[in-house]
């Protein structure tokens, strides 16, 4: 009898044990996914995944927060109080520089974003005018961080300009009010500023003058990724996903974002979204996997920067594309 009732105690507690271990196994991990900048056309993929469902679907229970900068999602990352980020890689970049635990895991932009954009009545008319002017920006915009390169490039000096702190949503009307000269932008909003500024827009981008490093890529703590290769797998494969989806048909994906953020409006994030898909698109988007960071071109980004970094690193231990799947690609 006592020999019964062992058994059946074991087995007890065996079914308890495997209860247990099914529950873990079947949790959601949790992800504070970070975003470069508040809510925008090119943050709809995000918005629709998660909308349909595909996030949780996959065990994820994701929170997206809105951003203030990619220097600023990149230091979050990096120290590990958002899991997932979104960030231009020339802050990241500088954010591993400085101990900054990051790797990037999926590339949105396959072009640079950035561009300059002042009014032509103001005198100038490239960026060699730049020189002696103010430039206007929030002190953790990306652009700074690509500033050093263009501006050697462009042959005027580091310090031939005056920066001025401004706040994201001042930029237009800093520089209609002549506070500043100049002032810094994505692509994704060039539409924005040409209705606002029509005929007297002068605009650059840096890729004109030879700096076009991979822009906008997701990147996950190293420690986080370390420990939770499954659920970044996962999150890339939903967000891969979630992209092809949206540059197939747009309409449902802002549908999504504008629902998911009031004050956003269709009419604006839909031509925003348009100029998005320039800034993903090159043969290894359309040919290679969406997403994926050809080596080449890693390295040549990161050789843009490496004299303006406060250390050096190992570029190839800050990306990985074994979370990319290449049979994805951008429709041409």
């Amino acid at each position: 009898m006592a020999h019964l009732l062992r058994g059946a105690a074991a087995a007890v507690v065996s079914i308890v044990l495997l209860a247990g271990t099914a529950g873990t196994a079947g949790a959601a991990t949790e992800v504070n996914f970070i975003l470069n900048w508040i809510a925008g056309g090119d943050h709809a993929p995000y918005y629709y995944a998660q909308q349909q469902g595909w996030y949780a679907k996959a065990g994820i229970d994701l929170n997206i927060e809105q951003g203030k900068g990619s220097g600023f999602s990149a230091q979050r990352t990096g120290i590990g109080k958002s899991q997932i980020g979104l960030a231009d890689m020339p802050p990241v970049f500088a954010a591993i520089a400085k101990g900054g635990k990051m790797v990037a895991v999926y590339n949105v932009y396959a072009n640079s974003p950035y561009g300059f954009y002042w009014l032509k009545s103001t005198g100038i008319t490239g960026a060699k005018d730049f020189a002696g002017r103010k430039i206007g920006g929030p002190p953790w915009d990306a652009a700074r961080q690509m500033w050093p390169a263009f501006a050697t490039n462009v042959g005027i000096g580091v310090k031939s300009v005056t920066w001025v702190n401004i706040k994201p949503n001042a930029k237009l009307s800093a520089l209609i009010s002549g506070s500043v000269d100049i002032t810094t932008s994505f692509y994704n909003i060039h539409h924005i500023f040409k209705a606002k500024l029509g005929s007297d827009m002068g605009y650059v981008s840096g890729k004109a003058h030879g700096v076009n490093p991979y822009g906008n890529s997701i990147i996950a703590n190293g420690d986080f990724l370390a420990g939770n290769r499954a659920a970044v797998a996962a999150f890339v494969k939903v967000t891969q996903k979630a992209f092809h989806a949206c540059a197939v048909d747009a309409g449902p994906c802002i549908q999504a974002l504008v629902t998911a953020n009031k004050g956003l409006k269709a009419s604006n994030e839909t031509p925003n979204w348009g100029l998005v898909k320039e800034l993903m698109t090159d043969e290894i988007s359309t040919g290679v996997g969406l997403g994926y960071m050809d080596p080449d071109r890693m390295a040549k980004s990161y050789k843009i920067f490496e004299s303006f970094l406060a250390k050096p690193f190992d570029v190839t231990k800050h990306y990985t594309n074994e979370f990319i799947d290449k049979s994805v690609k951008l429709p041409k």
